[in-house]
């Protein structure tokens, strides 16, 4: 029954992070998407139920720009450590894809969150908590429609109203919204809301 309940989550998962990295302009097959959870077990669980981990990972081309890649990688380790991290690494490298994510089921150790900021200048190197992909909270009717501006739109954003990239109201970079699209640091997002009066209005904020 364990094995039952955690392939159901991994479904959910699976099915989330899918949905994230459509949702970033990453090329992915609808099928992923919208795969029961019958399907999902007899494609990666076992005779007894249990899915090896392993087998979800992925990677993925941009749509508009095939030379940017994506890694998705899940691992199996309650608390993920600087070696789990390196084997991730390793394959970025081998690979020769500068953006990851790693899925896991408990918690990071501090140390190697510190490998993430280490390197920066290389990897875009992002994490979340199974807990945190079983639902997409972009899809929650409380969650209006976010759109991340080019540089140019964003430009033109700050020229038209005449604007520093300071007077913008800000989102952080640990927002769940904004971890969910990838924003970095000076990433300006649109959102729009519905409007009583005016039907839908844009507000704009600056990722800090």
């Amino acid at each position: 029954m364990a094995e039952q309940d955690e392939s159901a989550k991994l479904w959910k998962v699976n099915r989330t992070i899918h949905e994230l990295v459509k949702d970033r302009g990453f090329q992915v097959s609808d099928d992923e998407i919208n795969m029961d959870l019958a399907t999902f077990r007899s494609h990666y669980a076992n005779n007894g139920g249990s899915v090896d981990r392993a087998q979800l990972n992925f990677f993925t081309n941009h749509r508009n720009n095939p030379m940017s890649q994506i890694f998705v990688f899940f691992c199996d380790e309650k608390s993920v450590g600087v070696k789990t991290m390196r084997k991730m690494l390793g394959i970025l490298e081998e690979k020769n894809i500068q953006q990851g994510v790693m899925v896991f089921p408990g918690s990071m150790t501090p140390s190697a969150r510190k490998v993430i900021t280490a390197m920066a200048s290389q990897y875009k190197l992002e994490e979340f908590s199974e807990a945190d992909l079983l639902v997409n909270i972009t899809h929650h009717t409380l969650v209006p429609k976010h759109e991340i501006l080019t540089p140019e739109e964003k430009n033109e954003l700050l020229e038209t109203y005449r604007l520093k990239e300071t007077q913008l109201p800000r989102i952080q970079m640990a927002d769940p919204v904004a971890r969910y699209y990838g924003l970095k640091r000076g990433d300006v997002v649109k959102i729009t809301r519905p409007s009583e009066t005016a039907g839908r209005y844009a507000s704009y904020r600056i990722c800090f």
